[in-house]
């Protein structure tokens, strides 16, 4: 049973940085989401296995990194000049195979943490 955990959410004020952190039980390839309130889940970032591959969706590239740590199973979101509209629930998500940026190719998922920018 693969387990994620996701934590480093909170508040922050718009133009300020947030590291969000993904423990996993084992070594996937990993991306973000984030759902805000009725709004569809959306793809942020995601890394391969490796960690030599990433990719971000186009409203979040030049202002978050995705990155991991192998030897801790973690995956990280760093995210700087935050925005109001990043205002969301953030979830972790683990596929079995290769990266992939659509949210019904990944497997298992986070219980997600909060993040909230105020303007």
């Amino acid at each position: 049973q693969v387990q994620l955990v996701e934590s480093g959410g909170g508040l922050v004020q718009a133009g300020g940085s947030l590291r969000l952190s993904c423990a996993a039980s084992g070594s996937y390839a990993m991306g973000w989401f984030r759902q805000a309130p009725e709004k569809e889940r959306e793809f942020v970032a995601y890394i391969s296995r490796s960690g030599a591959s990433t990719n971000y969706a186009d409203s979040v590239k030049d202002r978050f990194i995705i990155s991991r740590d192998n030897a801790k199973n973690t995956v990280y979101l760093q995210m700087n000049s935050l925005k109001f509209e990043d205002t969301a629930i953030y979830y972790c998500a683990a596929r079995l195979g290769g990266i992939a940026a659509t949210r019904e190719r990944y497997d298992y998922w986070g219980q997600g943490t909060q993040v909230t920018v105020s303007s």
